[in-house]
């Protein structure tokens, strides 16, 4: 009797930690999706050009008239945050799909190469994750010349696929013995057709939170650039630019400059690296059965 109570306390705590784990976070998920439709509705929400500056109307606090308040240069925050927001968005969806794309197909050619390029390849990958990834985007942005949103979901997608790459490569190397890939690579099946066709699908489930969390990085990258003067031009708005006038902020003691567009920045990112956990502990590291489809 003991026995079978403890063995059902056993299966009921498991139970309960499945549940814990597959749980949704229904508060970051909604302040996501709430940020997201806001940015995309800007036009709507804040018409007009969010750069134009209004010198009578500058320095203002949260008021009736501008419900965020305005920067230095008379800008309203609102609309700056929400026109602001779908670049950087943009710029952070952009990047993560570079840097998946990149990292997949490298992790993957690693994992079939024979045994000396696969070393030389992976000391490659390990070599450039050990260098401050910050130092490699200005690096590339300088050699590409003025920023602008494509240059920039460029040069940080290149520097930051490494992590994908080390995760599809061991991925592969588990799926590359089963038999579906042995016969298609028998039937002559190319590089390309092996990883769009088997590969891309087995692995994607164990890289989807990687491709969330490097959206959030990706964006922080871009305030990043930004802050420091090297991202988007000065006219270009986006939270990275916004971030930066912050600075003459803190000396002018306008608080709404600092906290608002901190506050959005620091929403956004937590938001999505709390999703991002939570697809990987619903799906896990397992790799998916897949039935032989040449």
């Amino acid at each position: 009797m003991h026995e079978r109570l403890m063995s059902a306390g056993v299966r009921r705590t498991a139970r309960a930690k499945k549940r814990a784990s597959s749980r949704v976070p229904i508060v970051s998920l909604g302040l996501l999706v709430l940020l997201v439709a806001l940015c995309l509705l800007a036009d709507l929400l804040a018409p007009g050009d969010p750069s134009y500056m209004d010198l009578t109307a500058a320095g203002q606090a949260p008021s009736a008239a501008h419900p965020l308040g305005t920067d230095a240069l008379g800008r309203d925050v609102f609309a700056m945050l929400l026109h602001g927001g779908r670049v950087s968005l943009f710029i952070g969806a952009c990047a993560a799909g570079i840097s998946a794309l990149v990292g997949s197909i490298y992790g993957a050619a690693a994992a079939l190469a024979p045994g000396w390029l696969h070393d030389l390849l992976m000391r490659g990958a390990e070599l450039l994750l050990s260098l401050p990834g910050i130092l490699l985007a200005i690096l590339l942005q300088a050699a590409l010349g003025e920023a602008n949103m494509l240059s920039l979901s460029l040069v940080i997608g290149l520097t930051g696929w490494m992590p994908t790459a080390k995760l599809v490569r061991s991925q592969v190397l588990q799926m590359r013995g089963q038999e579906y890939i042995q016969a298609a690579q028998g039937m002559g099946a190319g590089f390309f057709h092996l990883f769009f066709r088997h590969f891309l699908p087995g692995v994607f489930p164990s890289i989807a939170f990687l491709v969330i969390g490097s959206m959030g990085g990706a964006i922080a990258s871009e305030a990043t650039l930004s802050f420091l003067g090297i991202g988007l031009p000065v006219e270009a708005v986006s939270w990275g630019s916004l971030l930066q006038a912050s600075q003459r902020a803190l000396l002018t003691g306008d608080w709404w400059m600092v906290l608002i567009p901190g506050a959005v920045l620091l929403t956004a990112l937590l938001s999505l690296l709390q999703v991002g956990n939570a697809l990987k502990q619903n799906h896990g590291m397992a790799m998916p059965k897949r039935r032989m489809h040449l």
